[in-house]
């Protein structure tokens, strides 16, 4: 559920296909009075097995890693890639027997349902050294965090910006990036003005595309569902997910085709739509600038540009984050060794040299998004900086289900196209969410 920054283009579809928790920052908290510290030495030397996902991370920053580790603990690292294919099944089998990888890269969608199943530790009472004095993304954190419990450590992220064509906005007139959503939607118009073909979308936005529909929710003060007691109480009719859906609808249908409010974004390809001059922006991932530059040889880094989508609110829209947590078995024989392992690959040093430096991607924290800042492309920028206000989905084992049957794709489309209002579908996925969430209690 993570990707590489510019070639698994593909792969971050499904790296962005869910996520976990509506739980405000809970995980940068924590009590005072029952923290504990990391071992320095991680314990005796050992050795260390850590199960690292195919295209996750670069052999070089898992070499500093291990190095940094040695050094410190004089423990063996031993370093398992593993593919995507039947993960889930995989690592929860590995979790279920007595001598189960220690150390885990588990996409930040899975964390709840692994911790459910009771595979993996609770970290809770190391959250402030883990932590090392930094706030942790809450796109990240929350979904590791489950009914107040902390079960993974933030490894990277990856967050959706605007991705549009800065020459055709220049060829309207608009030479720099909107910072509001005035200034966005004064824009749009410039560009259909400019460009005034039926078949062109100032902005493409497929109704079907959850991942940038939800943001209007969050940006609104609303939430999918949050955890009272022992229930979840799905919360898309409330007034404030009100407003957000009712902005999205008018937003999509002012600014996007007739034809994209019943399609998802792969049917077609919006980076087909926008390298093909179809549209002046999308709404995507970095690993998709890549993608559209293939798809039109002429489109270069100085045609793009990226900037974080600004709110209603007065501030940049939440956004949904794919990315990466450490995990650390249950029935691990090496808990104080994983604990070092894991407090060093979460680091600001190894975020700001290599994740940050190295690997391209989105360090887990805000302090390293800000010293990042300074180093970035100008295609990059909009991407981190994005990532500094995020929010998530429910941190239940169930969502998975809600997310598969695509009832919350079907939710923003049937509000798009006009099948539904906005509080009829609420009402309806308010009802079916509250059954699948509240299904184990």
């Amino acid at each position: 559920m993570t990707y590489r920054q510019g070639t698994l283009a593909a792969a971050l579809v499904l790296a962005l296909a869910g996520g976990l928790a509506a739980c405000g920052s809970a995980g940068n908290g924590g009590s005072s009075t029952d923290q504990r510290q990391v071992s320095a030495t991680g314990g005796k030397a050992g050795k260390l097995t850590v199960w690292v996902m195919d295209g996750d991370y670069s052999d070089a920053t898992l070499k500093a890693i291990d190095s940094r580790f040695t050094q410190q603990t004089g423990a063996k690292v031993s370093i398992q890639v593993q593919s995507w294919d039947d993960i889930t099944t995989k690592v929860t089998t590995a979790l279920s027997t007595a001598n189960p990888p220690d150390v885990l890269d588990i996409g930040n969608t899975q964390v709840a349902a692994f911790a459910a199943n009771g595979g993996l530790k609770d970290l809770t009472s190391y959250r402030e050294d883990l932590a090392q004095q930094r706030t942790w993304l809450a796109g990240l954190v929350d979904p590791a965090t489950v009914d107040g419990h902390l079960y993974g450590v933030p490894g990277f992220a990856g967050a959706r910006a605007v991705i549009y064509n800065k020459t055709m906005w220049a060829q309207a007139g608009v030479t720099k990036a909107p910072t509001t959503y005035a200034e966005l939607t004064a824009d749009l118009d410039k560009v259909r003005t400019a460009h005034p073909a039926k078949d062109f979308s100032p902005f493409y936005y497929p109704g079907q595309n959850w991942y940038a529909g939800i943001q209007y929710v969050w940006d609104a003060g609303g939430a999918i569902a949050t955890k009272k007691g022992s229930d979840w109480q799905p919360g898309l009719t409330s007034a404030a997910a009100q407003r957000g859906l009712r902005a999205f609808k008018a937003f999509q249908n002012t600014y996007s085709s007739p034809a994209s409010r019943t399609v998802d974004a792969l049917t077609p390809d919006q980076t087909q739509v926008l390298a093909d001059g179809k549209t002046s922006a999308i709404i995507a991932t970095s690993g998709f600038i890549a993608a559209i530059e293939k798809a039109n040889p002429k489109l270069t880094d100085s045609d793009l540009g990226t900037f974080p989508f600004p709110g209603t609110s007065g501030q940049n829209q939440p956004v949904f984050l794919g990315g990466s947590d450490w995990g650390i078995a249950a029935h691990s024989k090496n808990t104080e060794l994983a604990l070092a392992w894991t407090k060093i690959a979460a680091s600001p040093s190894v975020q700001s040299t290599w994740i940050a430096g190295k690997e391209g991607f989105i360090p887990n924290s805000s302090q390293g998004i800000t010293a990042a800042k300074a180093h970035l492309t100008a295609l990059n920028k909009g991407f981190f900086e994005a990532a500094l206000r995020s929010d998530a989905t429910p941190a239940s084992a169930d969502w998975a289900q809600i997310e598969g049957d695509k009832d919350i794709n079907s939710l923003f489309s049937s509000i798009a196209s006009g099948s539904k209002s906005p509080s009829t579908a609420a009402t309806a996925f308010d009802g079916a969410a509250s059954k699948v969430l509240n299904s184990g209690q």
